[in-house]
């Protein structure tokens, strides 16, 4: 059976376990981020879009990543609050992952792999974005300058379509 975004899981900063099969018919929003990178203030953008959606069924989950210029070097339990603190996050964050290279995350690995640009599959920068449909079906990618605002549109549309494979 060939993998799907359903069947990748990671561990929260606090090392918690989570499947994304729980988010069978939710949209994704995952994102690496970096809480010293110059693109931070994207952190409350996505706090602005789960408040917004998370009661439609958006799940925004971000992925620190300390592979970009040493831009995320806080701890798991000082990064979680340093986001809260400093941007107001209270979506839920992974533990720090690799995005590249031999190490990267499988989760990464499977979003890359499925969003391939005219650029190549590796990520580039902190603040990378991709959008999972309802059914996860498909995957569009952003790169690290689009606004997390600038997806809203997309957001909207992925919303309004109920998954085929919600009860699944």
């Amino acid at each position: 059976m060939e993998p799907t975004i359903y069947s990748q899981s990671f561990l929260t900063s606090a090392g918690k376990e989570v499947s994304l099969a729980d988010y069978k018919g939710k949209v994704l929003l995952l994102v690496n981020t970096a809480t010293k990178c110059g693109l931070a203030p994207q952190f409350t953008e996505l706090e602005d879009l789960h408040q917004k959606y998370k009661d439609r069924g958006l799940v925004v989950i971000g992925f620190p990543c300390d592979q970009f210029a040493g831009q995320e070097p806080e701890s798991n339990e000082s990064m979680v609050e340093v986001c809260r603190v400093h941007f107001g996050v209270t979506f839920l964050l992974s533990e720090k992952i690799d995005v590249n290279g031999s190490h990267a995350h499988p989760l990464f690995h499977y979003l890359k792999d499925h969003t391939k640009t005219i650029l190549g599959s590796g990520i580039k920068w902190n603040f990378t974005k991709f959008l999972v449909n309802r059914d996860g079906s498909e995957i569009k990618r952003y790169e690290p300058t689009t606004a997390p605002s600038a997806l809203q549109e997309v957001i909207e549309e992925f919303l309004s379509v109920k998954a085929e494979s919600q009860g699944e």
